[in-house]
C-alpha cells in the first residue's frame, strides 16, 4: 500500500495554522457569552416593585390599566418577579402625564374619519440603594427619568373606539418601558 504524500508549501500550511488560530480565538472569545433571554436583563436584580401608576391625566383609569399591562409585560418577558413589598430589589416608577387625541382625516362634513390615541409618560426605576437603573440608549442622561410616548390609530367609521384604540396604547406602551430594563450592549 503506497501512500502519496502531497507536499504543502510554507504560505498554504502558515494560512491553514492562521485560519485554525483565529477560529480557536473566536470561539474561546465567546465562551462568557450567556445564551437566553436572562442575559438582557441586570443579574443583580431579582425582584420589582410597581406601584400603581400615577395618572396626571383626565381619564383616570389609565393609571391602573397601564400598571397591569407593566406587571404582565415585566413577568412574561423578563426573568425579574414582580413584588408588592415597597423593600424589592428595585422600584419602577411610572407617571402618565398627558393623554390625547388627535385628529388625522376629516370627512367633507368635517367628522374625523381617523384618529390618533396618544399617551406620554414618565418612568424611573430605581434600585433599593437609589441608584438609577434605567439607561437611555438614545441619549444618556443621568439622574432623570425617561419620558415614554405612544400612539394608536382608530377609524370609528370602521366600529373602533378609543377604548380599544387607548387600550392597545397602553400594551404598546408598557412593551417599549419593559424594554428599557434591558442592559445596553
Amino acid at each position: 500500500m503506497n501512500r502519496i504524500v502531497i507536499p504543502i508549501d510554507a504560505t498554504v500550511r502558515s494560512i491553514l495554522l492562521l485560519v485554525v488560530l483565529l477560529s480557536l480565538s473566536i470561539a474561546s472569545g465567546c465562551s462568557l457569552y450567556q445564551y437566553g433571554p436572562a442575559s438582557l436583563y441586570r443579574s443583580d436584580i431579582r425582584t420589582v416593585h410597581v406601584p400603581i401608576v400615577r395618572n396626571e391625566t383626565y381619564r383616570h383609569d389609565l393609571g391602573p390599566r397601564l400598571s397591569l399591562a407593566i406587571v404582565t409585560e415585566i413577568e412574561s418577558r423578563t426573568p425579574f418577579k414582580v413584588v408588592s413589598d415597597p423593600g424589592a430589589d428595585s422600584t419602577l416608577l411610572v407617571v402618565l402625564t398627558n393623554e390625547n387625541k388627535n385628529v388625522l382625516t376629516e370627512t367633507t362634513s368635517d367628522d374625523p374619519r381617523a384618529l390618533d390615541a396618544t399617551l406620554t409618560a414618565r418612568a424611573d426605576w430605581v434600585s433599593r440603594r437609589g441608584e438609577k437603573l434605567f439607561q437611555n440608549t438614545v441619549a444618556p442622561q443621568s439622574g432623570s427619568a425617561i419620558s415614554f410616548s405612544q400612539d394608536s390609530r382608530f377609524v370609528p367609521e370602521a366600529g373602533q373606539s378609543i377604548d380599544t384604540a387607548l387600550q392597545a396604547t397602553i400594551e404598546k406602551l408598557a412593551q417599549r418601558i419593559v424594554s428599557q430594563m434591558e442592559l445596553r450592549w
